[in-house]
């Protein structure tokens, strides 16, 4: 299709992991282009393009998508009557627009089919399809779907423009970073595009279309709003409470109190004051331009009831997207995230046997409780179990508080685990030393984008002599187990997010 092909479709790849790595790094994105050619009948063997050429799939399986395409539209009597819609001197950009959108969505049909017909546990996405020497070119990506589907989304038909949750609003922005580049590469002489964008905008700019298709009437802004009013602090005191977002007078809220003059959602200092007279059930009311007052959800069993929007704040900096109950996306510093996993029963149970193949069922719900309890810190924790936690907590003792051993249990957890540094305890649940600082070798397993807590984890399982599992909390919400490989009887990865299933 163009001489840089390979190289942009490299180059999209690694920005799709860039990218998804954050959110969840068990969506495992592929992404591969394909390309119709403008000017030549469906039969012939150079009518598709599939970049890369090792691609599992043919060529000869996309070969229908433009016949498709022309069936999808009313009143044409054949494929060939819409070439026209490709010729470089057509100038009838809306012509133009329909047939791609028409392509677009006959790639897609075709894409589900192959990937039912081999039955892949992939989801697929596409982009509007772009003119370029002579082929329209598509971009693809393709995700985990067990991964994908386990993040709630909103009711309601998804689109190009209207997200159903933060994956599909990174993927919507992910395309569109494709497809900018490639268009600006057309432009300027055919030179290489670039895929340059930092991943985090990309996911502050996919969490922007999220807020936009939540807000009452489409609102822009809102986004940007809850940012500055998370920002703030009133009397020293950190932003806490709830926003309701609605249009105004909804029949599914109850007003409390109504305001006589609404405020702009602009004014983030006096909606940080407001902010204060909210409680429990009760939260600020908002139709993402202005507030109106105090009001609160009628009953979920009341005929007036619909599932409505929520905007929570819970710290400093810090905010969540809600539906239904169920969060949409956290925000952290100002990026978006998925919420915080739960480490699960099963995965946990396969890891910690991996590492201490003599425990019995008993210690490992044990210690499956204690995890639990650690998972649930917000500020971030990390609990290490080792055989050797006697001797480590010697050995560490200018850099931990050891402690009389005594048998940990959750409630002492939660204490134990609100200072920085390690709980270190045995298989057995005996803990010997809180406020752990682990030390060891550097390696090459730590990753750059993760914080000191997650690669001081890594350091130490890595190096030590002993056999141990460390549950990493951190901050922003991801949760890791991190096994000593060297001890482990079967390769243990770390698990980001808590996402694997």
């Amino acid at each position: 299709m163009w001489e840089h092909q390979s190289l942009f479709r490299v180059s999209a790849q690694l920005f799709a992991e860039g990218i998804f790595n954050l959110l969840d790094r068990n969506l495992r994105p592929e992404v591969f282009l394909l390309g119709l050619a403008q000017g030549r009948e469906e039969d012939d063997p150079q009518s598709v393009v599939v970049e890369p050429t090792s691609l599992r799939y043919s060529p000869a399986e996309f070969g229908s998508i433009k016949t498709l395409a022309a069936s999808f539209e009313a009143g044409n009597l054949s494929p060939r009557d819409n070439v026209y819609h490709l010729h470089p001197q057509d100038h009838d950009r809306m012509e133009k627009q329909h047939w791609y959108e028409l392509v677009c969505k006959a790639t897609d049909q075709v894409l589900q089919e192959i990937v039912a017909r081999r039955g892949e546990n992939r989801r697929c996405f596409c982009s509007t399809p772009l003119s370029l020497n002579g082929y329209l070119v598509v971009v693809v990506i393709q995700l985990a779907a067990d991964t994908y589907n386990s993040y709630y989304t909103l009711p309601g038909k998804a689109g190009p423009n209207r997200p159903c949750s933060l994956p599909h609003a990174a993927v919507l922005e992910f395309l569109h970073e494709c497809t900018r580049a490639l268009r600006e590469a057309d432009t300027a002489d055919n030179e290489q595009p670039v895929l340059d964008r930092d991943y985090n905008e990309v996911l502050r700019a996919a969490g922007r279309r999220l807020m936009l298709r939540v807000s009452p009437g489409n609102a822009h802004g809102l986004y940007d709003a809850c940012l500055g009013v998370a920002a703030l602090r009133h009397e020293g005191n950190e932003g806490q409470g709830t926003m309701l977002l609605g249009r105004r007078q909804h029949a599914a809220i109850v007003p409390v109190l109504t305001l006589e003059t609404p405020v702009p959602l602009r004014d983030h200092r006096s909606i940080r004051k407001l902010l204060e007279l909210t409680e429990g059930s009760i939260g600020l009311v908002s139709d993402a331009a202005h507030v109106f007052g105090l009001g609160n959800l009628v009953d979920e069993h009341s005929p007036q009831y619909e599932p409505l929007a929520t905007v929570h704040f819970t710290n400093h900096y810090g905010w969540e997207l809600r539906h239904a109950g169920h969060t949409l996306m956290r925000v952290v510093s100002n990026t978006p995230r998925l919420p915080q996993g739960k480490v699960q029963a099963d995965n946990f149970a396969r890891v910690i046997r991996q590492v201490f193949p003599d425990i019995d069922d008993d210690n490992v719900e044990y210690l499956w409780e204690l995890a639990l309890e650690a998972s649930n810190q917000s500020h971030g924790t990390m609990l290490c179990i080792t055989t050797g936690a006697k001797p480590e907590a010697e050995r560490l003792r200018r850099q931990c508080f050891r402690v009389v051993p005594r048998p940990m249990t959750p409630p002492v957890l939660r204490q134990a685990s609100s200072i920085d540094g390690a709980v270190l305890i045995e298989p057995s649940g005996v803990c010997y030393a809180i406020g752990v600082i682990l030390d060891g070798q550097a390696t090459e397993k730590g990753v750059s984008s993760r914080g000191a807590r997650y690669n001081s984890a890594v350091r130490y399982t890595s190096s030590s002599p002993y056999p141990c599992l460390a549950i990493v909390v951190s901050e922003d919400g991801w949760i890791d187990l991190l096994p000593s490989p060297q001890h482990s009887t079967a390769p243990a990865p770390a698990v980001p997010n808590a996402a694997a299933r």
